[in-house]
């Protein structure tokens, strides 16, 4: 069915639906046997067919209170007509769906947890194999279905199908990083009018200038990150949490420029790549933009060059910002026109999206209080607290302290080390090596704008980074280890996560290794690490988690 549903063979998968209801009908009814119910009740045996029991009751409200339903309502949902186009979307479909969708999801998840709660132990293998295959089967299901309520409930209204939406839309330069991925340099407000994506006011951090007076930001974060957090909108990511920095970007815009946003939207170049890959490569139009860049820069954008352009060249090439800052803005108006189009695959699209997102370089937060209690709950929300923080999670994140545009050449691994317990309680080291790759005569090689030019203490070649380590909620950071000798470090309190703070300088060629020990931790759990999306890939950057080998005493 699931091969029949992606190759959209919605006949093929109707069919399969009505075969697999009567099967689940036949398991049921069996299970209600009063000889079979009398059975459950025997010592040894009873808690086995106690859980075929479970099982057949939970298929069959799968097959007709999940699958069937959504079976239905599929063949309405022209995926084709809900990707943002010039000529709009059709989104009463997908509003209409909405609550079956909900009440599927509802189903399913009920399914998962009774069989969730049944124990494996006391089962014999014939039985417990098979269950906790199941078990899977509907825990994967049920996180998709509840995704899938979720995009139905909140975005037809997010896409405008009740008035026009307006997103501050902040395009993060990873070559120089912030916590979140890099400087939001390109700002333009995009808007959705009945699915019509269009593209309007464009501008950059540059030309907002400083806040007068400062927006406020909750005290905890001023501690770690400062007041530049509210002071200028090239700050405002030096916090982790994106709620938080969208909070502030809508506060600066509507300070600035007098007009109100419903939303942010954050993009990287990397994940602008990305969306490359669905439409295609883009040329610049704009007449000034492209004679701008004619002999320097390509006009043309492709998957293969839109990231080593955006992230180096446009630096070596033209070394005056306001330039810079017209060829991305012509950049971002060719893919977010591309977009607009409709061009490319839908699935495809959706695909691209999907990646930027579970690599954090695609955040999303509504000033709709409603909405953002939604997004809030998935990873797209980017924050360090709440639904969407798994219980034992680490973050690393990077935060630039050159004053340039050279994290480009910096490469890192992050990973973490489960110690063996101590006192009942689990100990975790986050170990980060750094190794900065610019050329041995970076300082005059490389352009002064790349370099910062020493204007901000930092010698030219050099990369300065204050490190940002985050434990699990209720643990402690207890010590900060440099290329293996204690070091003194910043500890700070987030949102009751333990916060651990250092800055590093890496001249070319030189690489460190920051090892980050984190106690106290009451998770017993998988520990989860989520590291700031920077010009590599994240796969590259997250190492497997090592588990120390503890003997019992």
């Amino acid at each position: 069915m699931k091969t029949e549903i992606s190759s959209s063979d919605i006949d093929a998968a109707a069919l399969t639906v009505d075969q697999i209801g009567i099967y689940t009908s036949n398991a049921n009814n069996a299970v209600q046997d009063p000889v079979w119910t009398l059975a459950s009740g025997l010592p040894g045996i009873g808690p086995n067919i106690g859980a075929v029991t479970e099982v057949a009751r939970s298929a069959d409200d799968v097959a007709h209170l999940g699958i069937a339903p959504l079976v239905e309502i599929y063949d309405s949902l022209n995926w084709n007509e809900l990707v943002p186009k010039s000529t709009g979307s059709k989104l009463a479909p997908l509003k209409g769906a909405a609550p079956q969708i909900s009440s599927a999801a509802y189903a399913v998840a009920s399914s998962a947890d009774r069989l969730n709660s049944i124990d494996t132990d006391a089962l014999l293998p014939q039985v417990s194999g098979p269950l906790e295959r199941a078990q899977g089967e509907l825990q994967q299901a049920s996180t998709a279905l509840n995704t899938a309520a979720s995009v139905a409930r909140i975005a037809p209204d997010m896409m405008g199908a009740d008035g026009a939406k307006r997103y501050l839309l902040m395009i993060q330069n990873n070559a120089e990083t912030r916590a979140s991925g890099g400087i939001p340099g390109a700002l333009a407000v995009i808007t959705f009018d009945q699915g019509k994506l269009s593209l309007g006011k464009q501008s950059s951090a540059t030309e907002l200038g400083a806040m007068a007076p400062l927006v406020p930001v909750e005290t905890e974060q001023q501690r770690i990150y400062s007041n530049r957090v509210g002071k200028y909108m090239q700050d405002v990511n030096l916090t982790p949490d994106f709620p938080t920095a969208a909070t502030t970007a809508k506060a600066m815009w509507e300070q600035k420029t007098g007009e109100n946003v419903d939303g942010v939207i954050s993009i990287d170049p990397i994940a602008l790549s990305y969306l490359l890959d669905a439409t295609g490569p883009v040329k610049i139009t704009n007449t000034q933009v492209a004679g701008l860049a004619e002999g320097r820069l390509p006009v043309n954008l492709t998957r293969d060059n839109i990231v080593s352009t955006l992230l180096s060249d446009v630096y070596a090439e033209i070394d005056d910002p306001e330039m810079q800052d017209a060829y991305f803005a012509g950049v971002a108006q060719e893919v977010f026109g591309a977009l607009a189009a409709g061009t490319g695959d839908p699935k495809s699209l959706v695909a691209s999206l999907t990646r930027g997102v579970e690599e954090g370089r695609v955040s999303l937060w509504s000033a709709d209080t409603a909405q953002q209690q939604v997004i809030g709950q998935f990873k797209l929300g980017g924050s360090i607290s709440g639904a969407n923080v798994s219980p034992a999670e680490f973050g690393a994140f990077f935060n630039d302290g050159t004053g340039a545009k050279m994290d480009y050449y910096v490469k890192r691994t992050v990973q973490l080390l489960r110690m063996c317990p101590k006192d009942g309680y689990e100990e975790t080291i986050l170990r980060v090596s750094s190794s900065n790759t610019a050329p041995s005569d970076a300082a005059t090689a490389l352009p002064a704008y790349v370099t910062g030019g020493g204007n901000y203490g930092v010698a030219p070649g050099t990369v300065q980074t204050n490190i940002v380590a985050y434990g699990p909620f209720q643990a402690n950071v207890e010590s900060v280890v440099v290329d293996g000798k204690k070091t003194p470090f910043a500890p700070y309190l987030h949102a009751n996560r333990p916060v651990g703070v250092i800055a590093q300088k890496l001249a070319p060629g030189e690489t460190k290794t920051v090892e980050f020990s984190f106690g106290k931790i009451v998770q017993h759990t998988e520990p989860n690490l989520v590291v700031t999306p920077t010009a590599q890939s994240v796969k590259d950057v997250v190492l497997p988690t090592e588990t120390a080998s503890c003997e019992l005493r």
